[in-house]
């Protein structure tokens, strides 16, 4: 047996089956920072002002990010904390691959052979580039995976609501491929305005919708908490936005090299009937769906009906309360707000984070230990202990 498989072993047995994560922020180069992570505002350039600054906070992921030829080792991947030393730590991808089904059950390892999806805090403080995520045919043939995902608007990490928080989702009906096409042909020529064949919808905090793969859309400037798939696949539509332009580049570089210049075969890329939907609200607006409430829990789900790729709960214990709370599944989780325990390990969501710190905010849940139940107390008299979960299906 390795050291580090002896490592990994001992944690999650001393853990009780439920690890405890590294922060793991990630810098991307467009966008503007929402700065609603609660980190600490000298930190927002941590990976140097050519990375730009950190805007996302990924949870649970065994993926990296396509951050471009700057992209640091392991740059996107979740790491296990292996005591209170911030440098102890240990890939959450090599604690999957020696504890296998032990740590996020039969099914899922049967089925997938990794854990398949990640959620992020996402925050800009504007709406982002009009965009789609690749079909399944279509990512395959680059390389990647689709990449469905999911939003909710936690009120906890929204004081300010960016510039526009409003999210663009498909097309205006009548709109046809001809009028994308003749808006992309612009793309390296003018403002192409393709939002204009679009509609907003204005996002509501402590709700949610559902996005599938080849849907366009410009995410609202909320904090946004986001379950997905193990992807970072997409194609860009939208050539300015928040006044930065996106070279041509961001619409081509998941497109095989031979259909770059096919307009037709990109426009082809999205799904037109999900984007001309009438009804897109109805289908894809997703409201919480309250599944237990007494006098000591609150218990909601907040991401469902997702094609059955994932799911997310949200959990509230409230004030000088405890409850015993089983789940169907290992779970990915992230407190914010309140502090307590769960089965003793000390939780609490942070006020503010310097890069490279560690907290007590993000865990990852074995799945017989969320089978069994997990006791929450919640050690405040007057503000309640939430927290999110996300899970594979």
């Amino acid at each position: 047996m390795s050291d580090q498989t002896a490592r990994i072993r001992k944690v999650f047995a001393e853990n009780g089956g439920i690890l405890r994560m590294v922060p793991n922020f990630i810098p991307r180069p467009f966008g503007t920072a929402g700065r609603r992570m609660r980190l600490h505002p000298d930190d927002y350039f941590a990976f140097g002002m050519e990375r730009g600054a950190i805007k996302e906070r990924w949870f649970s992921s065994v993926v990296e990010a396509q951050n471009g030829p700057l992209t640091t080792k392991n740059e996107g991947m979740s790491y296990v904390s292996c005591s209170d030393d911030p440098e102890d730590k240990i890939l959450f991808a090599d604690f999957i691959r020696e504890l296998g089904a032990d740590l996020i059950g039969g099914d899922v390892y049967a089925k997938y052979g990794t854990w398949p999806m990640f959620a992020k805090f996402f925050d800009y403080n504007e709406a982002l580039f009009f965009h789609m995520h690749l079909k399944s045919e279509d990512a395959a043939k680059v390389g990647r995976n689709a990449k469905p995902e999911a939003y909710f608007f936690p009120a906890q990490y929204n004081p300010h609501e960016g510039t526009m928080p409003a999210t663009y989702f498909g097309f205006k009906p009548g709109v046809t491929k001809e009028d994308v096409k003749k808006r992309l042909e612009r793309f390296d020529t003018a403002d192409n305005h393709i939002t204009d064949l679009s509609v907003a919808y204005r996002m509501t905090l402590g709700t949610g919708w559902y996005t599938a793969p080849g849907v366009l859309h410009a995410p609202a400037s909320l904090l946004t908490y986001e379950p997905q798939w193990n992807s970072d696949v997409n194609a860009v539509f939208e050539n300015f936005t928040g006044g930065q332009v996106y070279g041509r580049n961001s619409l081509v570089e998941n497109v095989p090299e031979d259909k770059q210049n096919d307009l037709d075969y990109i426009v082809n890329m999205a799904d037109w009937e999900a984007n001309l939907d009438p009804a897109y609200e109805k289908h894809y607006f997703r409201p919480p769906i309250v599944n237990h409430a007494s006098d000591a829990y609150i218990e909601k789900q907040i991401v469902y009906e997702t094609e059955g790729h994932f799911s997310a709960k949200e959990l509230t214990i409230l004030p000088g309360q405890s409850a015993t709370v089983a789940d169907d599944g290992a779970f990915g989780c992230v407190v914010i707000e309140g502090h307590g325990t769960m089965n003793g390990t000390a939780v609490e969501s942070p006020n503010m984070l310097r890069y490279g710190q560690l907290s007590d905010d993000e865990f990852f849940v074995a799945a017989d230990v969320a089978a069994r139940g997990i006791t929450y107390v919640n050690h405040s008299k007057t503000s309640p202990l939430v927290m999110l979960k996300h899970f594979a299906k």
